[in-house]
């Protein structure tokens, strides 16, 4: 870090301090109080999709624990967490009847926030599918789009009297790609042409939603409006040799096609070319559909991606730090991206970064204490200093998630990697904060780097 960088940072007045979970890593109760069987339980029920046969079936326990979790957000002096709703959980068939034990739930979870002076960010999807839609083609059935739109709206006419940020869907790529075209995420398929006709369907799903959110939360004559995003996993690509012609070439293709793939449609009603081209059924009207008016954009951000014409291996890259996902450690990266996003997408609403974190081995010492995770509080330190960089070049950023609140279930990994705040012992549940976590409440609490 810079001699500059360490003279600190001043955040604006109201910035958004926050971490993150989602509903299925950490809340555990997975056949409980009505709630329905989700893509995500038959995909870790599956031998030999998790690593070390996990399951989400307990996770955190998070679902009679909120109030120690909500505590402990508390404690990290946060203004805001984000979590998400299970569908399942709320209406475990993905249509028809409303699971009132379980939309009860999110009624406790919202209220305890609140009374803590920490504002909920909802996600109405991160990834738990009712397993009964995807029995029916899942989000390969146009008509689900249908059916999460009615979800939605009826998701704000529950709670948007206490919730005004709203996130229609968390990363949909890695819902599109690693879900349907490597098979390493639920539903576990690996069909390409299946895997582009998702991803329309993810954004069209969103789309609508967007309309039949802003109707019900009309209907409810709120006297402040609901605010509505989405949440997309951005990498900036980057050339191995910033002096090689083809390597910037590549570099600057892979971003128009990979983040075009979203902000093309998202704000300018138009898909990239190539993209267009591999999607099935693209109807007259889906893209005026999709590029509805938003009012935030998160961006979840953990790496960079690299371009090289150069034969032969690129990584690890010589000199390069790496966190435990295989993940390089690139701060810059994360003010190019803003950069980047801010000027190309002029159109885009302000900004949020919805995720960013790492996952380092914890240590202990020989009275079986917790070691200071200086990795990670050096990763978020560097990250939130990069962030700061593009907010000094004008860029609107509006706040900052760190993930996670807790260790815990960690997709296709199980609980084999953490990237929390606090510790969590999974054999008893108990919550250690990490040294991280306290630095990151300082951070918080004096709204300054």
């Amino acid at each position: 870090m810079s001699a500059k960088e360490k003279e600190g940072y001043a955040f604006p007045q109201g910035f958004v301090w926050g971490t993150g979970t989602s509903a299925y890593q950490v809340e555990g109760a997975w056949d409980e109080d009505g709630k329905g069987e989700s893509i995500w339980d038959r995909f870790s029920h599956t031998p030999g999709k998790i690593a070390n046969g996990d399951t989400g079936d307990v996770a955190c326990d998070h679902y009679r624990l909120y109030p120690v979790d909500v505590s402990l957000a508390a404690q990290l002096n946060l203004n805001s967490y984000r979590f998400s709703i299970a569908w399942p959980r709320v209406q475990p068939d993905g249509e028809g009847a409303f699971n009132e034990a379980g939309m009860a739930f999110y009624d406790r979870l919202i209220d305890e926030l609140l009374a803590k002076g920490i504002t909920p960010f909802v996600t109405l999807y991160h990834w738990d599918l009712p397993q009964a839609l995807q029995d029916q083609g899942g989000w390969g059935n146009r008509r689900v789009t249908d059916l999460f739109a009615a979800y939605a709206a009826k998701m704000v006419e529950r709670y948007a009297d206490r919730v005004r940020f709203w996130t229609t869907f968390n990363e949909p790529w890695c819902t599109s790609h690693l879900g349907h075209e490597y098979g390493i995420h639920a539903p576990g398929l690996k069909d390409p042409a299946l895997t582009r006709q998702v991803a329309h369907n993810l954004l069209l799903s969103h789309g609508k939603a967007v309309q039949s959110m802003r109707a019900a939360a009309a209907g409810l004559g709120l006297t402040r409006e609901i605010e509505i995003g989405i949440v997309l996993n951005l990498s900036i690509t980057e050339p191995l040799r910033p002096d090689d012609p083809a390597d910037c070439k590549l570099a600057e293709d892979a971003f128009k096609l990979d983040c075009g793939h979203y902000l093309d449609p998202l704000f300018r009603g138009v898909y990239p070319q190539v993209v267009a081209q591999g999607i099935g059924d693209l109807q007259a009207g889906d893209l005026a559909q999709i590029a509805q008016k938003l009012d935030f954009l998160g961006i979840n951000y953990y790496f960079r991606n690299i371009a090289t014409a150069k034969q032969g291996p690129v990584h690890p890259i010589a000199g390069q730090e790496y966190t435990q996902m295989g993940w390089e450690v690139n701060a810059d990266s994360l003010r190019n991206l803003l950069v980047r996003v801010a000027g190309d997408y002029p159109e885009a609403p302000p900004l949020y970064v919805t995720e960013n974190g790492a996952a380092f081995a914890e240590s202990f010492d020989t009275n079986g204490q917790l070691m200071p995770d200086v990795r990670r509080q050096a990763y978020l330190e560097s990250h939130i200093s990069a962030m700061t960089r593009a907010m000094q070049s004008g860029v609107d950023v509006r706040g900052y998630f760190a993930w996670s609140l807790l260790d815990n279930f960690e997709w296709a990994e199980g609980y084999a990697r953490r990237f929390g705040l606090v510790y969590v012992d999974f054999a008893t549940q108990k919550r250690t904060i990490k040294a991280s976590g306290h630095w990151f409440a300082g951070v918080a609490a004096n709204n300054a780097l």
